[in-house]
This record gives structure tokens, sequence and C-alpha cells, in this order.
């Protein structure tokens, strides 16, 4: 026995325990699959909850600032979330007072337009817009009642004048007449510019003639 050959016995081992080595050969191969499927899985699900957590921190940061001033509850100035619309303010600012004109705002406020980051809107009242005033003069012994237009009749109106009427307005034209048209309704004024619809310079030329009421 001595004598016999040392690869003799090693045959021998591999024959007598043949299945067990392949049985612990694929065990080892199944736990190293299923380790670095398990790292994969891992590195992978922190990948995702970091770019869901720095998206949304992005979103809480992110809001508009809008003021809206005139006939409303609580004027002032309001930080809302994208996407909000200038109906979502004047709820926020407690809604229109005893005195706005809510015939105006009917007509030209647009509440379901998308308010944007900076953006102020202005409630008239009932008073300003009263284009004819009553007044009585005498003549004689006698009091006659009369009516005259205010200052402001013999402005444009750029929420209701038509083409022409803002074609007539000093370095206007066809073209930017058309494009007041595109961007109503305006709070103020000074909207034409803010808007895109007319050029500084030109807004200069014209402010003296124009009202939004």
């Amino acid at each position: 026995m001595e004598n016999l050959p040392q690869k003799f016995y090693f045959d021998g081992f591999l024959l007598k325990y043949r299945y067990h080595l392949l049985i612990a050969l694929i065990g080892i191969i199944l736990i190293s699959a299923g380790f670095l499927f398990f790292k994969k899985s891992l590195n992978f699900s922190s990948t995702k909850v970091e770019i869901l957590q720095t998206s949304s921190e992005g979103g809480a940061t992110s809001e508009i600032t809008a003021e809206i001033s005139g006939e409303v509850i609580i004027p002032g100035v309001y930080k809302l979330s994208p996407g909000s619309r200038i109906d979502d303010l004047l709820i926020a600012s407690g809604g229109f007072s005893v005195d706005a004109d809510r015939v105006w705002a009917d007509k030209y406020l647009n509440r379901a337009a998308k308010l944007t980051d900076g953006q102020k809107i202005y409630i008239p009242s009932v008073s300003e817009h009263s284009n004819v005033l009553s007044a009585k003069t005498t003549v004689g012994d006698q009091s006659v009642s009369s009516s005259f237009s205010t200052d402001s009749n013999a402005l444009v109106n750029i929420n209701t004048a038509t083409l022409q009427d803002l074609d007539s307005l000093p370095g206007i034209g066809p073209t930017y007449a058309q494009k007041i048209t595109e961007h109503r309704p305006y709070s103020k004024p000074e909207d034409l510019v803010t808007s895109g619809a007319i050029t500084q310079t030109l807004y200069e030329k014209i402010k003296n003639n124009i009202t939004v009421y």
C-alpha cells in the first residue's frame, strides 16, 4: 500500500466524492452570483433615492411671487406655487372688496390665466370707471342739471379700443395695434411693455394718451 502512486489516491478521492464536489462548486457559483446581484441592486436603489430626494428638494423651494392691489380684501405680495392662476391670487387676497368694479373684472380680468413671477394685478373700484359726472350750474334763477365727460374720455382704453383707435396713437401703426390686442387684458398701462406688446421707447410716446379703464 505504501508503494501505490499518490495519483491513485487523488483519482480515487475525486471519483468517490465527485458529486459532493460538484454540488459544492455549484453552490459557490450561486453564492457569488447572488452577491453580485445584491451589490448592483443596492447601488441602483441608492442612486434612485438620491435622485428622488434632489427632485423633492428642488420642487419645495420653487415658487412665484405676485402682487395684487386695489379693491381686494387683503392687497399685498403673495408667494404661490408654479402654475398658479390669477384666480388663486385673488382667493389668497380674500377676494373682491365691496367697492370693486366687478363688471370690469368680468369683462377684462382673465382669472384662468397663469401668473408669472413678478406679475402685478390691479383691481379698480367702481368710482374709477365713472366716465360721466353730474354737475349743477346756475343760469339766472334756474338750476340746470348738466353732464360732462372727465379727462379720461380723451384717453384710449387699451383693453377695449379697436384696431383703428390703437392705430391712431403716435408711432403705433397696424402691427403694434394688433400686438396690443393679442396681449389683453392689461391691469396697468405699463403692462404694454412687460407683456412685450410694445417697446419702452414707444410706450414713452403714448403713455399720456392711454388708460386701462
